[in-house]
């Protein structure tokens, strides 16, 4: 048996190292906001498929709750190790996240996941003009032409829809991207100080304490099969959010912004998948531009990268 663990031990450290040690730091920014991506889509279809039956702010509570449950077991150093270094900006982010969120909660049962993606891709604008204006990050011209190509290719999926019943909802949806961007630029200058397990850790315990109110308003007593959903979702949700204060500690935001684009073709599946959503003409469309965008961008960052990088 232990020659057996030893054997996959060895066999996982090289993949590892094939896939992972070669890379630049850059392109391991980018992979990390892939993963981040993916696991976020995966959360928000749990989500939303518990937010047709259960209170949304209810449903955002819970969904924090689970999530800062899940991660207790696998913070070492004791509570010591999860002392963050600056206290005032995890409750500026954790407030900033929280009203994002609840904008977003608003508008998730009544917005498809292809859609709901597609509205949060104007947070890359925002998030570019923030990193620019607060944190001094250098805009080039090919971050800003793939921002807005993408950004183009969300239009041709959403303008279709905003005169229709659920056009107020996604005007809701689009309130919380400002917001989400304002949460992501204070997780960009906290990973200067703080290590992404303390970012992800007072993260969830902000969201919880401030969702708490309403939650108890709204209250409902959930079911099983909710709860194992909202486990899920903690699950989901913990392991994303590590994934994107990685990528933000390992590349400029403004770079790992139009990998977001990718999370529509997710979305896209997850939604055929689970609540047979199909995707519109435009929505296809959009996503052909918003993945050329996508694939364009990833391959100069690469290429900057590695000519910067000094020979070994």
């Amino acid at each position: 048996m232990g020659l057996r663990h030893n054997f996959w031990g060895t066999r996982w450290r090289h993949w590892r190292q094939r896939l992972w040690g070669g890379q630049t730091l850059a392109t391991r920014g980018l992979m990390w906001a892939v993963a981040s991506g993916l696991l976020l889509c995966m959360l928000n279809t749990v989500v939303r498929s518990i937010t047709l039956d259960l209170n949304v702010y209810q449903s955002m509570f819970l969904r924090y709750f689970c999530g800062f449950m899940v991660m207790l077991p696998f913070m070492r150093g004791g509570w010591a190790a999860l002392v963050p270094n600056n206290v005032k900006g995890q409750f500026w982010r954790g407030g900033v996240h929280t009203i994002g969120l609840m904008l977003w909660f608003t508008a998730l049962p009544h917005i498809g996941l292809a859609d709901m993606t597609a509205l949060g891709f104007t947070g890359p604008i925002f998030i570019m003009l923030g990193a620019a204006w607060f944190l001094n990050e250098r805009m080039r011209a090919d971050r800003w032409v793939a921002a807005l190509l993408g950004f183009c290719g969300v239009l041709i999926i959403v303008a279709p829809k905003l005169g229709g019943s659920d056009g107020v909802y996604a005007l809701v949806m689009l309130l919380s991207s400002p917001m989400f961007a304002a949460s992501f630029l204070i997780t960009k200058a906290l990973t200067q100080t703080e290590t992404p397990k303390v970012i992800v850790f007072w993260q969830a315990l902000m969201v919880t304490l401030f969702g708490l109110p309403l939650a108890l308003y709204f209250w409902h007593a959930p079911t099983l099969w909710q709860w194992l959903g909202f486990v899920l979702a903690g699950v989901f949700g913990s392991l994303g959010h590590y994934c994107m204060t990685q990528a933000f500690k390992a590349t400029d935001i403004s770079a790992t912004q139009s990998l977001r684009f990718l999370d529509l073709i997710w979305s896209a599946l997850l939604g055929w998948l689970v609540f047979s959503d199909l995707p519109s003409i435009y929505t296809v469309l959009g996503a052909c531009v918003i993945a050329s965008s996508t694939l364009w961008i990833a391959r100069r960052e690469s290429r900057r990268s590695r000519l910067a990088e000094p020979a070994p």
